[in-house]
């Protein structure tokens, strides 16, 4: 199998910059890396696209920032050029092991601290970072996005590059044709926007989905930690059946009928014909404090999430 690794990647290569086409292909065979769909990899190779993401996401020096899926190193090195401490969080160890070895080499002097592991259950970290910067593996996207935001509180602001129908579901407004679950929780913890395309070229292997640049800056949390999940439960409920209407898709939520449903959601101003697509979170969290109020209580176990 390693018949044909490099036994040094990148010679040659000496001074700072950021990966080309062929540095990526290099390092990929030293690794003996086929990029897989299963961890959603598709390497950037473009520096251009790269210092655009950093830039757009306002990477200031000396500012702690969180990578997810770092890969080969594309957006780390770009990352540490901008002065960033970084710390990235990789599944794959090999990756991890190389990671710094291409650091020190192309962007010598900056810091990197890289943690092995899956970024669902990462919940600690070796430095608190203030803003997330990633290309994120795009089966993936919503649910780590959510469970950073949900654990890492020192979050502020990120730029992720996704799937563009994700990215554009994301930052949907309510009433949107797009607007889903992803749109309603992602809500909760700030504002979202559109922030550019990514054009498919600049990846290896090119990809067959278009993707964008997606921004968010947190904002308070409009509910407690138990509202929260009360208010995500109710939003997998609404949009699990996005075609019934409130008083149906919500009842084994509400009382366990109709009626009882109807009754929490017109005492929460909400009328029990319209449907999930035309609610804000702070909609659904209004429900969740109205059942509350009413002695409901919703369950927050109801199996996989509605991404």
């Amino acid at each position: 199998m390693n018949a044909h690794r490099h036994e040094r990647p990148l010679e040659g290569g000496v001074g700072p910059h950021l990966l080309g086409a062929a540095e990526i292909r290099e390092l990929a065979a030293h690794l003996d890396v086929t990029p897989t769909k299963k961890l959603g990899q598709n390497f950037v190779h473009d520096a251009n696209t790269v210092r655009k993401i950093v830039s757009t996401a306002g990477v200031q020096r000396g500012e702690t920032v969180l990578e997810i899926g770092p890969g080969l190193g594309s957006l780390t090195l770009g990352l540490l050029e901008a002065g960033a401490d970084v710390v990235a969080v990789e599944i794959d160890p090999r990756l991890a092991e190389q990671l710094p070895h291409t650091a020190a080499l192309l962007q010598p002097g900056t810091k990197l601290d890289v943690v092995v592991g899956d970024a669902l259950r990462v919940t600690e970290l070796p430095a608190a970072p203030v803003k997330v910067v990633a290309n994120l593996p795009y089966n993936v996207s919503v649910p780590v996005l959510l469970h950073l935001l949900e654990h890492f509180d020192s979050l502020a602001s990120g730029i992720v590059m996704v799937q563009a129908e994700v990215g554009e579901r994301l930052a949907a407004a309510p009433g949107s044709k797009v607007y889903g679950a992803p749109s309603a929780k992602a809500a909760w913890y700030g504002d979202w926007r559109l922030a550019g395309n990514v054009s498919r070229t600049v990846f290896w292997p090119v990809p067959n989905v278009d993707s964008v640049l997606v921004g968010f800056a947190r904002t308070g949390v409009p509910g407690s930690e138990a509202e929260r999940r009360e208010t995500f439960a109710l939003i997998d409920g609404a949009f699990g059946q996005r075609r019934k209407m409130l008083r149906q898709s919500l009842s084994g939520l509400l009382g366990g009928s109709s009626a009882a449903a109807s009754e929490v959601l017109e005492s929460a101003g909400v009328d029990p014909q319209s449907r999930g697509e035309s609610l804000t979170v702070e909609d659904f969290l209004g429900i969740a404090r109205a059942a509350a109020a009413a002695g409901v209580s919703v369950p927050v176990t109801r199996g996989r999430p509605v991404e």
